[in-house]
């Protein structure tokens, strides 16, 4: 119950109250793609804006926000490379596999194993939100299952 009240409490709280500091830039850091091979974050930032969120197969503010990641990820495909870090709380990167061959969510997807991107974000909550923009720096951050994807990309392609 504790748990539950505490992620309610942090989907009220308005975006960039809490996790990496706007203006601060994104940190690399070790990771997975969903067959095991070794990726660093850090290869994908600096080079264009950036969408990452920190997500989970079992996250109730992730599958909430889902159709406006997509409607984004739609309209800024080329344009923004969107990245769905899920986090190694409660599920493995086989639980994560088999979940998005029946949902085939666009965008890259890696696994975070050991929970150090998470950390280097300052991570508070599955259904985290970064943007970063072309030159890797924080433009947005933001929290739980209504947020306002699309206006938070328009803050890194502008």
């Amino acid at each position: 119950m504790l748990l539950r009240s505490l992620l309610l409490a942090l989907t009220l709280l308005a975006p960039q109250d809490l996790g990496i500091p706007l203006g601060d830039k994104g940190p690399g850091g070790p990771l997975e793609t969903l067959e095991g091979k070794a990726v660093d974050l850090s290869t994908y930032l600096g080079k264009g804006p950036v969408v990452l969120e920190f997500w989970a197969t079992w996250c109730g503010n992730c599958k909430q926000m889902e159709p406006a990641m997509r409607a984004a990820m739609k309209k800024y495909a080329g344009q923004v490379q969107f990245i769905t870090v899920a986090v190694s709380i409660n599920q493995s990167a086989e639980r994560v596999k088999a979940w998005q061959k029946i949902n085939a969510l666009p965008g890259t997807i890696l696994y975070d194993r050991k929970g150090e991107v998470s950390g280097a974000y300052d991570t508070p909550a599955t259904s985290y939100v970064v943007v970063l923009d072309k030159a890797g720096k924080v433009v947005y951050t933001g929290v739980g299952g209504t947020q306002n994807v699309e206006a938070a990309v328009k803050k890194a392609v502008n």
